[in-house]
């Protein structure tokens, strides 16, 4: 069997998850990758230094995505990465995170196996994974949680959703891309049973410079958001087991604040 490393073993693409930040987490089949690379097709908040990883002559082509500014839309994406493999080049498609959690990976296979190409998916490690670890969050707990889940803040029809019973004692529910709708999704949790009172935390730029991990409770959430002014990348965790991380506890600090405002 070929591998990486071989010189001839080039026309193919392999999905690369480059974690959530700190080059650090990169497997080491990843760092492989990146060092055979001929062309690395990548996303926009990726560190420098894992792009740094890739020969000097590979070209590096951003692909950057954020809300509502694509600089490419993704059946351009993938028309560009079949376009390139079929030169015979080894494209490296590099993604935050893992390529198949909200990565949109599944969709570059497709197009990549429909080309009649071959393509290969190295894992990363997820947002959830990596920030919820640097917070001393624990995801489950067998005090706490049983079951966790994974959705995405940033979708069409929010108020529409059936996110019922992913939220609640015992469970922890994830939320990627939900900063900007952070106030709406306190609303369509409460609305669909979850207590006011639960403890959510924020994980703004997880393993990068300036990471931040602040906690409140879920009727603070939008207003929390909006004060402390979070920005992405950052994820949302709804749980009991955020009460067992080292996030800072928000609603308490401006409690405070309150009552000293008062006096």
């Amino acid at each position: 069997m070929a591998t990486l490393l071989d010189p001839h073993n080039r026309g193919r693409v392999i999905l690369v998850g480059a974690g959530p930040g700190d080059p650090g987490l990169l497997t080491i089949r990843a760092v492989e990758a990146l060092k055979a690379a001929d062309v690395v097709v990548h996303d926009g908040l990726i560190d420098p230094r894992v792009l740094d990883i890739a020969p000097t002559t590979a070209q590096r082509i951003s692909v950057a995505k954020r809300r509502a500014q694509h600089t490419l839309p993704q059946e351009a994406i993938n028309a560009l990465i079949v376009a390139h493999v079929r030169t015979g080049s080894l494209v490296v498609r590099l993604k935050g995170g893992d390529p198949f959690i909200f990565g949109r990976g599944g969709e570059e296979v497709e197009a990549v196996r429909a080309a009649g190409l071959p393509v290969e998916v190295i894992p990363g490690v997820s947002a959830a994974l990596g920030c919820a670890a640097e917070a001393m969050l624990p995801l489950t707990h067998r005090d706490h949680s049983s079951a966790v889940s994974f959705v995405a803040g940033q979708c069409k029809g929010l108020s529409e959703q059936d996110w019922s019973g992913l939220a609640g004692q015992g469970r922890t529910l994830v939320i990627y891309m939900g900063v900007a709708t952070a106030a709406a999704i306190a609303d369509k949790l409460m609305a669909d049973g979850v207590a006011p009172d639960m403890p959510v935390a924020v994980l703004e730029r997880g393993t990068q410079p300036g990471h931040r991990a602040i906690r409140t409770l879920l009727a603070d959430l939008g207003a929390m958001v909006e004060r402390e002014r979070v920005g992405s990348p950052a994820i949302i965790v709804v749980g009991e087991v955020v009460l067992l991380s080292d996030a800072e506890d928000k609603l308490a600090r401006w409690a405070r604040i309150a009552e000293e405002s008062a006096a």
